[in-house]
């Protein structure tokens, strides 16, 4: 069995969720702040992106971050590129805890227009999969953000990110598609109803070994995705925070059947900077308990 066949079934039927650690330059500062370590810890950016591979590698090092209750983790890709114990990231993460690398490949969002976010252009893309290729990394990430119930907005936003995606499957790399929700659309009941029609129809034109995995935002009806979570083309349906609390995410979560976690801020809540490593390892078991035991409910 291949490295990618053997990570697609660890997906597919290990129980656990996948941890997001994938914030890119825009969203460190505020992820090592919530860390405890202020702007004055670094004096440019490879300084802060050094900063945040520490805070990386404490918890992918730490006990608890296992291949018991994670089944992968969302890399940016400074991240892939550095090392953790003499090994390259993605390395390190599949071969010594046995987790499934995946690299985020967006460079972020451009302006709002038609209610929605799209992603900026790509052009970093193929060397991206390329670079990827060189570790045991078994897919991508891209996110864009839905603002508003846009008929034609969250038509654009799903047409790009299948766009991309097939760029990605062509590469031998599993995608997932991050079409986020806002959770504070003031519609965002219709902008569910709406993505997970567009969803359903854009992947029954998929041919039958076409396969993606879906990042949603927690729906305000139980089970809205259920369709998506049985479609034969989705590996696998995880759902991200979107802002709401550790909390709230997980309750909300345990009531949607067959849909895991990927959680980002509210994996790292409560880690800081000056706990001990035994203080750090306790708080970041708490919250990997929490996540999976809402994965599985």
């Amino acid at each position: 069995m291949s490295v990618y066949d053997e990570q697609f079934e660890v997906i597919r039927n290990r129980p656990g969720f996948i941890a997001a650690l994938d914030q890119s330059g825009g969203s460190t500062p505020k992820a090592l702040a919530a860390y405890g370590v202020d702007e004055n810890a670094w004096s440019n950016e490879d300084e802060m992106f050094q900063v945040v591979h520490e805070m990386r590698t404490r918890i992918i090092t730490a006990d608890s971050f296992n291949s018991t209750r994670i089944v992968g983790a969302i890399l940016f890709e400074d991240t892939l590129n550095r090392k953790i114990e003499s090994k390259r990231t993605g390395d390190y993460l599949w071969n010594v805890k046995r987790i499934a690398p995946f690299l985020k490949v967006d460079l972020g969002l451009a302006d709002e227009a038609d209610g929605v976010q799209l992603m900026k252009p790509i052009p970093t893309l193929a060397n991206s999969l390329a670079n990827a290729k060189l570790q045991p990394v078994f897919g991508t990430k891209m996110r864009s953000v839905i603002r508003h119930a846009s008929p034609s907005g969250i038509k654009a936003i799903v047409d790009q990110q299948f766009e991309v995606a097939a760029q990605i499957m062509d590469a031998a790399l599993m995608p997932i598609i991050e079409p986020e929700i806002d959770i504070h659309c003031p519609e965002k009941l219709e902008a569910e109803r709406l993505l997970r029609q567009t969803l359903v129809e854009k992947l029954d034109g998929l041919p039958a070994d076409r396969v993606v995995m879906l990042k949603l935002t927690l729906p305000e009806v139980d089970n809205h995705y259920e369709s998506l979570v049985a479609h034969h083309n989705v590996l696998k349906v995880v759902a991200l925070s979107g802002g709401y609390s550790r909390d709230e995410a997980n309750l909300r979560l345990s009531r949607q059947q067959g849909v895991i976690a990927s959680f980002s801020r509210a994996l790292a809540d409560g880690l800081h900077a000056d706990q001990s490593d035994q203080q750090f390892d306790n708080m970041l078991n708490e919250s990997i308990t929490s996540i999976f035991e809402a994965s599985i409910a």
